[in-house]
């Protein structure tokens, strides 16, 4: 398939070629190809440091790449103007990890803040659509509370509210579970399928967790040493035959990812003066 079409893609939503990028002299990602279908849900997964946040912030043009082409939706990230950029934006939701709510706001005002900055709509129309999101997320009574009265689950219910505020095409989640408690990661594993496939959108996450992914993904991709090296299905990568595969999957202590960091030999380093 010739990517400088820009014809939008009727499987998937996102396709990445031959995608190279560094920070500073720090190469992140090597050549990575890969495809977001649309209406799924799709994890990217890896070791910290591999480039997967890196990879959200390029297909939302936070940064750009060295070399290669990024599609969301037919339309070549790289190529976008200003203007055409902040259009697609506008179409892209966004949940981050540390939830990025603005302190001074109310979680009403939070949810309601994309709405006054991207569209026209009248007040009365604003409240009902903040009251149908908060209520998605089960979150409608805390509407008038501060960011600094919330749980972190509840922050993270808030913020997943406001990235659905406009009804995007699609969602990006990094790092979703980090830091929550079983019961909250269980509410937010159920709130990303449920609004996934009640809203026809698609999700991008980004975690290491992996019991929890493996629950709720229709694909994942696993990320190391800046290229993609496996993906597949949650039962394809279970059973997946690669040794880095499995040491990441099943938690393994010692593997391609070595337990020693690179040093001498033990005997030798023990008995030099």
């Amino acid at each position: 398939m010739d990517l400088l079409t820009e014809k939008p893609d009727q499987e998937y939503l996102v396709q990445i070629r031959n995608l190279n990028c560094s920070i500073g002299k720090r190469v992140i990602h090597k050549g990575i190809n890969l495809d977001i279908p649309r209406g799924k849900v799709t994890t990217i997964m890896g070791p910290s440091g591999c480039g997967k946040t890196t990879l959200l912030r390029l297909i939302g043009r936070q940064v750009r790449a060295d070399s290669g082409q990024i599609l969301v939706d037919g339309v070549n990230v790289s190529r976008l103007d200003l203007d055409g950029l902040y259009a697609l934006r506008k179409r892209m939701g966004m949940m981050f990890q540390s939830g990025a709510l603005f302190t001074h706001l109310t979680v009403f005002d939070n949810v309601a803040f994309p709405l006054h900055e991207h569209t026209r709509l009248s007040e009365s129309m604003i409240r009902h659509i903040v009251l149908m999101k908060l209520q998605a997320v089960g979150l409608r009574g805390a509407r008038d509370l501060f960011p600094g009265e919330l749980s972190g689950g509840m922050a993270r219910r808030v913020a997943l509210a406001r990235a659905i505020a406009l009804d995007p095409m699609m969602i990006m989640y990094d790092e979703p579970f980090t830091g929550q408690d079983p019961i909250t990661v269980g509410i937010i594993m159920q709130l990303i399928r449920l609004l996934n496939d009640t809203l026809g959108i698609t999700s991008i996450i980004v975690s290491h967790d992996v019991q929890e992914v493996c629950t709720i993904s229709d694909q994942l991709y696993m990320l190391s040493e800046g290229k993609v090296i496996s993906h597949g299905t949650p039962d394809e990568m279970q059973h997946s035959s690669s040794d880095a595969v499995q040491q990441f999957m099943h938690a393994f202590p010692d593997g391609p990812v070595a337990f020693h960091y690179p040093a001498p030999d033990y005997y030798e380093d023990l008995i030099q003066a």
